[in-house]
């Protein structure tokens, strides 16, 4: 292991082995970059994704990230955790390697802004249990999902049992958990894990023109729509259906939907600023 390998905490800020960022605009791209290795997870590469989400949530007065598409470069999104040093992990070092990776997860997950999946190739185990942290997820054709951690005696660590049932459903996250087995993007497409599939030439700029698109709506309403949504699967109908009449109202307040509903009425496109 490296030395910076040993010290996941690195800000995005300074130099990134494992991951790139890319901004254009409002559009933020996230890759990961351990080709080598199938980018597969470890405690270096979760804690550069962990600062580089950090960063793209800091204030950026007029610069301020709307939309992030997370990708893998090369032939992977991600195969899944580092085997090989998983297999040398005690239980008080696997709580902390998955309580990391739920901090990852639970980053993206509660966000501001959406961030799409790109799953260029390969999604198992940590690695689709990284793309059920985004939004949603778009996948190219050959792409491969799964959760095979029982195959190696042990299960999904970064919040795929609890994330995959809420995609997909009680039976089949059940299947796929209990079998190990990997699924192709067709597959993945026909259960809703993930919403559309591309030939992989056209992935990532699909990807981007839908989080070009979502960063031209409404900030401030993107944001409350990702909120109660996410905090609504918890609630009741009734408890969340008061949610989300409290944010409707909210945003009456702010300026956005003053400029949205005059765009609207004036045949024009809005000009969101966020406030």
């Amino acid at each position: 292991m490296t030395a910076q390998e040993q010290q996941p905490g690195i800000s995005a800020r300074g130099t990134l082995q494992f991951v790139a960022v890319e901004r254009a605009g409002h559009v933020a791209t996230v890759t990961i970059q351990r080709p080598d290795k199938l980018n597969a997870l470890n405690p270096a590469v979760l804690g550069e994704l962990t600062a580089a989400f950090r960063d793209l949530l800091a204030p950026a007065e007029g610069n301020e990230v709307r939309a992030a598409v997370l990708t893998g470069a090369g032939k992977a999104f991600v195969a899944g955790a580092d085997i090989a040093e998983m297999a040398a992990m005690n239980s008080i070092a696997a709580k902390r390697f998955a309580d990391a990776g739920h901090r990852l997860g639970d980053l993206i997950e509660t966000a501001p802004f959406p961030v799409i999946a790109a799953v260029n190739g390969f999604a198992l185990g940590g690695g689709c249990e990284l793309a059920l942290a985004c939004d949603f997820i778009y996948a190219a054709e050959g792409a491969k999902l799964g959760q095979p951690e029982v195959n190696l005696g042990v299960i999904p660590g970064f919040g795929g049992t609890q994330r995959l049932l809420r995609r997909v459903g009680p039976g089949r996250a059940r299947e796929l958990i209990y079998s190990g087995d990997m699924i192709t993007a067709e597959q993945a497409l026909s259960i809703g894990l993930v919403n559309a599939v591309f030939p992989a030439t056209e992935l990532l700029a699909r990807a981007r023109d839908t989080a070009l698109k979502i960063a031209s709506r409404g900030p401030l309403a993107v944001a409350a729509a990702k909120r109660v949504l996410l905090r609504g699967e918890s609630l009741d109908l009734a408890a969340a259906n008061e949610l989300e009449a409290q944010a409707f109202a909210a945003l009456f307040g702010s300026d956005d939907q003053q400029l949205g509903m005059k765009a609207f009425l004036a045949k024009s496109q809005a000009a969101f600023i966020g406030k």
